[in-house]
């Protein structure tokens, strides 16, 4: 009884899109740059291949969670996958293609390398992914619909352990698949078909959460045209109609609590875009750990937040409020963050653990915090606008990461406490705001 509660049939398909989406992209995490000194580039094209998907994901994920609220979460799903398909197909077509040569550069700031046609046709694979890439954004409103008060912690916490179940496979099978006699092209080629199971699940077994979308007809795929007609319920009241009068980033920003949860989003991904820059070449220059070493490290970190997101959080759901499960999270993560400066294998482990639990009580709670704000009809582009957030700062984070390690070595680590200390403060500072404006208004009850 208890393990069929604890994995609610009615949320599994799209735990399971969630998995899936995830291994696909972390399969390729430790073999990209392989791939890419292969085909003619360095360090530096490998930078900017890796800015292209969030880049162009901070472009698509506000249109694709917009497109979900008219027609649908399920079909922008369908439309996502079917992007990052397409993409790995073109990942597979570069391994074909001859290495011809486009242009070269020995400079001091970028480097020795070579364009090739395939590396070419890399970028465009990570720039055509990056667009359709808003899967993470309308799945989350996805579950947002699906969810109610008395259990929406939970299922954010299952969503979480989701992700952090992809990361921890992901580049375990990589490693394992890329040691054949197919190398890199192996890993590549499953993760085609991870992509291509991702839209077969969501085809059969997703249904539609969107209230005020009604599919018209299981064969929808028969034609383009079919495929986005869809019939608008009349489930909103005029008061719901006129809290937002049109889905702008203007318009969004006017809801109340956006300004804070989209600053916490973005300082979040900051801070973690400084880490994950950060860390590969402190943990290859300074620590002298090896990929292996490494692939322990954060697969350590994974599975402490499977347990924290998945039991832990299913357990304590409605019990402790959301609010305090970031504000302990942030301090945990605002900890772990200045140990990771020490460079002491113990030292590096404690951090590790923080930061796992941090991670894991801080973000599920902050995204249904944020699921709780506007409506059906806005909460995927309130999603999509939240990870363009996540995208903006993942690029300036990415970059600023691997310029400031070279001058400041492992007090990098130190900005990232920073930044969490930064948002504990501003969510407190928001929580006795409300606080002493519910007093307020009681009085003001009290007093009539």
């Amino acid at each position: 009884m208890k393990i069929i509660k604890f994995f609610n049939a009615t949320i599994f398909p799209i735990l399971l899109v969630n998995f899936i989406g995830i291994l696909g992209y972390s399969i390729v995490i430790p073999i990209l740059i392989f791939i890419v000194v292969d085909l003619g580039g360095n360090g530096f094209i490998y930078g900017i291949l890796g800015a292209m998907y969030p880049f162009f994901q901070l472009i698509g994920a506000p249109v694709l969670g917009k497109l979900s609220d008219r027609i649908g979460r399920k079909k922008v799903l369908m439309i996502s996958q079917a992007g990052t398909f397409i993409a790995w197909l073109l990942f597979l077509l570069a391994f074909i293609l001859p290495k011809t040569t486009l242009w070269s550069s020995d400079a001091d700031f970028t480097g020795s390398y070579i364009m090739t046609l395939p590396l070419i046709l890399l970028f465009v694979a990570r720039i055509f992914d990056g667009f359709t890439g808003g899967n993470v954004s309308v799945a989350n409103a996805y579950l947002s619909d699906i969810s109610t008060d008395d259990d929406r912690d939970k299922n954010f916490g299952m969503m979480g352990a989701s992700t952090s179940l992809g990361f921890v496979l992901g580049p375990a099978v990589a490693g394992i698949l890329a040691s054949t006699f197919l190398g890199e092209a192996l890993p590549i080629i499953l993760a085609a078909m991870i992509s291509l199971i991702a839209i077969i699940v969501i085809t059969l077994k997703l249904p539609e959460s969107n209230p005020c979308v009604v599919d018209t007809g299981s064969s929808g795929l028969t034609s383009f045209r079919r495929f986005f007609q869809v019939e608008h319920k009349d489930c909103y009241t005029d008061d719901i109609k006129s809290e937002v009068k049109s889905n702008t980033f203007l318009e969004i920003l006017k809801l109340d609590q956006i300004p804070l949860l989209y600053a916490i989003y973005f300082l979040t991904f900051l801070a973690f875009s400084l880490f994950y820059a950060g860390l590969p070449i402190y943990a290859s220059t300074i620590l002298k750990w090896s990929s292996i070493e490494l692939g322990v490290f954060l697969a350590y970190s994974s599975v402490i937040m499977i347990l924290v997101q998945g039991p832990l959080l299913s357990y304590l759901s409605g019990k402790v409020s959301n609010i305090l499960f970031v504000a302990v999270g942030t301090i945990f993560l605002a900890i772990s963050f200045y140990a990771l400066s020490f460079p002491n294998i113990i030292v590096m482990y404690v951090a590790n653990t923080l930061l796992s639990l941090g991670n894991g009580l801080m973000w599920p709670n902050f995204l249904s915090l944020l699921s709780k704000t506007g409506n059906h009809q806005t909460q995927g582009t309130i999603q999509g606008y939240g990870n363009s957030m996540g995208s903006c700062a993942s690029i300036f984070g990415l970059i600023l990461g691997g310029v400031l390690f070279e001058s400041l070595q492992t007090q990098v680590f130190s900005i990232g406490a920073v930044i969490f200390l930064l948002i504990f403060i501003l969510v407190l500072v928001n929580h006795l705001k409300n606080k002493k404006n519910l007093r307020s208004e009681q009085h003001q009850v009290e007093t009539v």
